[in-house]
């Protein structure tokens, strides 16, 4: 893209921020957007595609310090003067016209002189792309070949988590003058799962809800696996919170798998019957022992010292 048809779009107005945005706003704006338009979600509009593309746009040039504010100076300077800069008087005389194709390049691709000042000038590199994508629980785990709004395919290694980024290389934005092409980022949203969630190196989590007295007691108890289940022995006094590891029962890994992690939730009984109550009176009684005994130290230092 010539630099002057990159300087003439107002990308705050795609991205429907204003020039004062945050990178947080735009960040927010783009994600937003991006879903709303993405070609895979609106296949019975032809025009999608574009206009997801050009929110890439937007967001690769907003999101990047240095090319906004090169961005943001080459629209000062078109606003500035139009199709004419004038501003440059040696000497005290009169002012010099420049001609605007000269600033920034004419038409044969020659290098203008706003290219010579910013370096433009010569092969330049492509721009990096961003987009987002959101993949089902089942292809996060197994991995996909995905294509972007431009056609790019990208493949997405299995065991990804929410949130990965994917850089393909020479997938972006074409260089200008024979230069290279920039890379595509591909932002991973995943969908939730109603058991299970990806953690970092390939581990796979799960909730595993056991009894008051199973936790006090021990015991072992079924937990589901991505294909089948294993039996994990839940150590006696086991407290919420705590996490049983089964080594490689989890998500893909390179060539192998990461570990299945149980974090235990011990449930506390909502109604109890006469006998329950009883009972638990009882147990009560022959367990004095408090949980709270370094807050109750703290709540007598206070005392004394007041």
């Amino acid at each position: 893209m010539a630099q002057r048809d990159w300087a003439e779009k107002d990308y705050y107005k795609v991205l429907g921020v204003s020039p004062q945005a945050t990178k947080e706003e735009i960040k927010k704006a783009y994600r937003k957007l991006a879903q709303k338009h993405h070609p895979d979600a609106n296949k019975s509009d032809p025009a999608a595609e574009a206009r997801f593309k050009e929110i890439s746009e937007a967001h690769a040039t907003l999101s990047n310090d240095d090319k906004r504010k090169e961005y943001d100076q080459m629209r000062a300077l078109l606003r500035s003067g139009g199709d004419r800069f004038y501003g440059f008087t040696p000497g005290g005389a009169g002012n010099v016209r420049v001609n605007i194709g000269d600033l920034f390049g004419g038409e044969g691709g020659g290098g203008g002189i706003f290219e010579d000042l910013f370096g433009f000038g010569g092969n330049r590199r492509g721009e990096d792309l961003e987009s987002d994508v959101t993949l089902s629980f089942d292809d996060a785990i197994s991995g996909a070949t995905i294509s972007i709004g431009d056609g790019a395919k990208v493949r997405i290694p299995p065991g990804v988590t929410d949130g990965a980024r994917i850089r393909a290389a020479g997938k972006g934005r074409p260089g200008q003058r024979g230069g290279d092409r920039g890379d595509l980022y591909v932002r991973i949203h995943v969908e939730p799962h109603p058991i299970f969630s990806i953690a970092a190196n390939g581990a796979l989590q799960v909730k595993v809800p056991v009894t008051f007295t199973e936790a006090a007691l021990g015991a072992e108890v079924a937990v589901p696996t991505l294909d089948g289940h294993v039996t994990v022995k839940v150590p006696p006094g086991t407290q919420t919170g705590a996490t049983l590891r089964v080594k490689g029962k989890g998500a893909p890994k390179g060539n192998g798998r990461g570990d299945l992690l149980a974090k235990i939730e011990v449930e506390v009984p909502r109604k109890l019957s006469k006998k329950e109550k009883e009972l638990l009176e009882e147990f009560a009684q022959m367990h004095k022992a408090s949980p709270r005994e370094h807050l109750d130290e703290e709540i007598a230092k206070a005392r004394k010292a007041s």
